[in-house]
């Protein structure tokens, strides 16, 4: 599994929000210029956010975005799963797979729904405060 730039930089914008929270609606410009990201490629992301109600977005002057709750209350997990559709190791494990025909006499069945468990109990683990509150030791973000 490899998590993809969309799911990286949706993870950023959340913890960019979250550090600059003021009540206010923060432009995108600003999240994108500290950030350093391309604020085309964060207008195919925000839309998700804002449909599942991560975030409240405003446009116009004084428009933005922010937070719709707290940093504590979202999880790594949630985020990956809107920006990510799934965070399936293997095919058959993808919410609407096939029932593989295999699935009785597979031996690396329970090996790859392991590691699935695994992997979502991990981020479900992790709140976007945990990650604003992570010390570094220099700025490199990836």
């Amino acid at each position: 599994m490899m998590i993809s730039t969309r799911g990286r930089y949706a993870l950023r914008v959340m913890i960019d929000l979250s550090e600059h929270d003021t009540g206010g609606y923060i432009p995108m410009k600003d999240v994108a210029e500290r950030q350093g990201l391309s604020l085309k490629y964060l207008e195919r992301i925000l839309p998700v956010l804002t449909k599942n109600k991560l975030i409240a977005g405003v446009h116009g002057k004084g428009g933005g975005y922010r937070l719709i709750r707290a940093p504590e209350e979202y999880t790594v997990g949630e985020i990956l799963r809107l920006t990510e559709g799934n965070l399936a190791p293997v095919a058959c494990l993808e919410s609407n797979a096939e029932p593989c025909k295999r699935a009785s006499e597979c031996r690396t069945l329970k090996m790859w729904t392991d590691f699935f468990k695994m992997t979502n109990e991990y981020f479900d683990s992790i709140s976007v405060a945990d990650l604003v509150n992570t010390e570094t030791d220099n700025n490199y973000v990836i």
